[in-house]
């Protein structure tokens, strides 16, 4: 006889050349199956260089007559991180085939498992069968199939396959999971790198709700493909029902074409285009969308529905990005909308086109430690559904911003000890139509010019800035930071005689002079002082810091500002508040400068304690001290004007919040009238958060603001809730009352179900029109996700933000 025989659980010199072929062969068969073909690759497992295999086994047989080895009873190989457990493993050398059978066990090097009664491969694993094949991937997930065949290297055909993402339940593990794909056939072609699934059924709890004949991905070894994408579906009350199916074309490894087909109940057919391509450097898109509306008398008079006489039927855009990297440390890019009509993405919900304000733009970035560079060219569109000859309508007053600049440079050493940063800001703006705000008389009930946002015509400004400022600190924990600053701005507008008229007509009414130049040049100069006496408080159960602050600015009055002329373009959003308290020129832009002498005092408070509250509050009070009050003068959107500083003394400003281990947080901040403590603007926010349960309330107060457009008083409440009232169940909404109109303008609704496999959420979103100007506006979205599969339904930004 030519048996040898060796007993007992020892390492075998010979069998390790056997034992590492044999294991190398089953890994490359077995593996290609482990991963299905929606997010994996396949390879067969990397062996480092000078690896050692050890085979266990109580039994080692070695033929010579027949040229066989054979392993038996309790095997295991361990080879260059992979391991294979089977209770018997034979490899003949003649035919160059590998059995491994009994509770196969295969477990690579990157954690993926592989369970079979019996693998019989051939070494060059062109040819070979596996019965009863079970998968578990390392992203775990699961596949299963009665059997296997490989056949020419090519082909593996998988016999009543059966893939899911959803981890068996370990109780009960006959249980069918929340979602699975059953196929009876599942062919995957290595030349052809795709998966075939023949008579597939999709189940869900064990019940089958929808059946495939045949359909086909790409197989885990491409990353991109041609093909259907999944469906969107989404509801609108203007729009109807749409669905939405996208075409995938994988024309390059470096640029792809997107084209999806929208169909709408009420409008009919939407045709939507995507182009991206990629270099190493960056990349850019381009996207084209068109409709023609067969209802535009289903949305309310306006941009959508078109004139009576002129209905809005043929609509589309044209949009483009792009980003490159011209070094590590300078970026060129752009964003570009064009549209039929300024409201066309914002209706449709053109993805990455559908905010309700759009800024196009092309763009020069550069930045170095704290060095800062920034040119771009800007145009806004404000999608609106107001016709031009509504007097409220937006758009057509934006303007185009050609160009942009801002610099900011700060020496990496310190000058005179103190750190130096000058700032260059510059911009022209270009305006086709005079932007002004109307206010009417109640005696003559005839309109007047209010304010002029912006004027018609082209206005070019330059800014430098430069800033020096050093702390020291006493022996008592004094800090004391002394400040220069010194700014220069030149100006030059060129605007049409009716700007000019305009801005004559507001100066008569608010009975001041009128002083329109084509150029002017002014500069400030300041000197300041700023200090904090940080007091620390320390106990036995946290720490509370209490810290006053004072800072003085002393400079002369700004220039022109006691008569109206002064295009203000970039200072126009003013808020004085707690967080603006202390800053050096609280306008909010260069086109306004702060003037006159003005100290500002506070006291500021911080507190950690060891049970894990912390805490922090800051009140405090600006008055002007010597000098012209900017806030007070006049200028062309009143922008001081109801801001709290526009007397000498301002109101008071002031801030409180606290946060808890246990998920209760909450802030208010306010501004109070400093004669009767009034509240002029308030702001609280709340919120709880545990596993169970969210809440969060945010209540918002602004005082009537008529030289602003506002005559009565802003106040509205939102409130949202989350509450999870099952492992994996939720519902949620949310509202906000207008307390004014007395209107609920918006509300949502809606419940979920997630888990680690599939995710479900139904939600109902409803919008008013506090003026009752418009029908409510009603959006019902739903969302299925199937991990590795992908996502159907409406998405949650859309349902958001309609």
């Amino acid at each position: 006889m030519g048996d040898v025989v060796t007993s007992a659980r020892k390492t075998n010199r010979m069998a390790r050349l056997y034992g590492a072929t044999a294991l190398a062969c089953l890994f490359a068969y077995a593996l290609p199956v482990a991963t299905p073909a929606w997010s994996q690759e396949i390879s067969a497992p990397e062996v480092p260089e000078g690896s050692q295999m050890l085979l266990e086994a109580d039994t080692l047989v070695y033929d010579n007559d027949k040229n066989t080895i054979t392993a038996v009873g309790g095997v295991r190989i361990d080879y260059g991180g992979n391991r294979l457990v089977a209770q018997r493993v034979a490899y003949d050398r003649k035919t160059s085939r590998l059995v491994a059978s009994g509770n196969v066990e295969l477990v690579d090097s990157s954690g993926t498992k592989v369970y079979s009664d019996e693998i019989d491969v051939t070494d060059d694993f062109a040819n070979g069968f596996v019965n009863a094949l079970r998968v578990e991937t390392v992203d775990k997930t699961y596949f299963a199939a009665e059997s296997a065949t490989r056949t020419g290297g090519v082909l593996t055909t998988f016999n009543n396959g059966v893939y899911t993402a959803c981890k068996p339940c370990e109780a009960k593990p006959d249980r069918a999971p929340i979602w699975r794909i059953k196929a009876q056939k599942i062919i995957w072609n290595g030349t052809a790198k795709t998966v075939r699934f023949e008579k597939s059924r999709f189940e869900f709890f064990g019940f089958p709700i929808a059946y495939l004949p045949s359909f086909e991905i790409a197989d885990p070894t491409v990353k991109r493909k041609s093909g259907f994408l999944f469906p969107g579906i989404n509801y609108k009350s203007n729009l109807g029902a749409s669905l939405a199916v996208p075409y995938y074309f994988a024309l390059s490894p470096t640029y792809d074409l997107t084209v999806t087909a929208h169909g709408y109940t009420k409008q009919g057919f939407l045709g939507e285009a995507e182009w991206r391509q990629r270099f190493n450097s960056g990349e850019y898109t381009l996207k084209i969308a068109g409709i023609r509306q067969n209802d535009p008398g289903a949305f309310d008079r306006g941009v959508n529905s078109g004139p009576v006489d002129d209905p809005n039927r043929f609509r589309g855009m044209v949009g483009s990005t792009g980003r490159f990297d011209i070094n590590p440390r300078w970026q060129f890019g752009w964003n570009f909308l064009a549209q039929t009509d300024k409201n066309f993405s914002y209706t449709y919900n053109i993805d990455g086109y559908d905010s309700y304000i759009y800024r196009s733009e092309i763009y020069l970035t550069g930045l170095n430690d704290r060095n800062y560079f920034d040119l771009r060219a800007m145009k806004f569109d404000v999608q609106e559904d107001l016709l031009d000859s509504n007097l409220s309508a937006r758009n057509d007053k934006q303007p185009w911003v050609l160009p942009s600049f801002d610099y900011s440079f700060t020496p990496d050493e310190p000058v005179f000890g103190g750190e130096l940063n000058f700032d260059v800001n510059s911009r022209v703006v270009h305006r086709d139509d005079l932007d002004v705000g109307f206010g009417r008389n109640p005696l003559t009930n005839q309109n007047f010019v209010e304010r002029v946002r912006g004027i018609d015509g082209t206005d070019g400004r330059v800014t430098g800035l430069a800033e020096w400022k050093r702390s020291f600190i006493t022996q008592g924990g004094l800090v004391v930071t002394p400040l220069l600053a010194f700014q220069a701005d030149a100006d030059y507008v060129n605007q049409t005689s009716a700007s000019v008229l305009a801005i004559e007509q507001m100066a008569q009414v608010q009975g001041v002079a009128a002083d329109v130049r084509s150029s002017f040049f002014r500069s400030m100069a300041t000197a300041g002082l700023e200090l904090r006496w940080p007091v620390l408080f320390s106990f036995s159960s946290g720490s509370q810091i209490l810290e006053p602050m004072a800072q003085i600015f002393a400079r002369p009055n700004e220039r022109y500002a006691a008569s109206l002329g002064i295009p203000n373009e970039d200072a126009q959003s003013f808020v004085f508040d707690a967080t603006t308290l202390f800053e050096r020129d609280k306008f909010s832009g260069f086109d306004r400068v702060e003037g006159g002498t003005r100290a500002n005092v506070g006291l500021r408070y911080s507190g950690t304690f060891d049970n894990g509250w912390t805490t922090n509050a800051l009140f405090g009070q600006s008055y002007q001290l010597a000098g012209r009050n900017s806030f007070a003068s006049p200028d062309l959107v009143n922008v001081g004007a109801y801001s709290g500083l526009e007397s000498d003394t301002s109101d008071f400003v002031g801030l409180v919040g606290f946060a808890t281990p246990f998920g209760v947080s909450a802030s208010a901040s306010a501004r109070l009238d400093e004669q009767t403590l009034e509240v002029r603007r308030a702001e609280v926010k709340a919120g709880y958060s545990t596993r169970p349960l969210s809440l969060t309330a945010q209540y918002a107060f602004i005082q009537a603001q008529p030289l602003y457009g506002f005559s009565t008083d802003r106040q509205e409440v939102t409130l949202g809730a989350s509450a999870r009232f099952h492992e994996n169940w939720r519902a949620f909404g949310s509202g906000t009352y207008d307390f004014e109109s007395g209107v609920v303008t918006r509300d949502a609704i809606g419940f979920a179900y997630d888990d680690e496999c599939f995710s479900y959420s139904m939600s109902m979103l409803t919008k008013r029109d506090p003026l009752k100007r418009q029908d409510d506006e009603r959006t019902f979205g739903f969302t299925i996700s199937l991990r590795t599969i992908g996502d159907f339904g409406s998405t949650t930004g859309q349902f958001a933000q309609r």
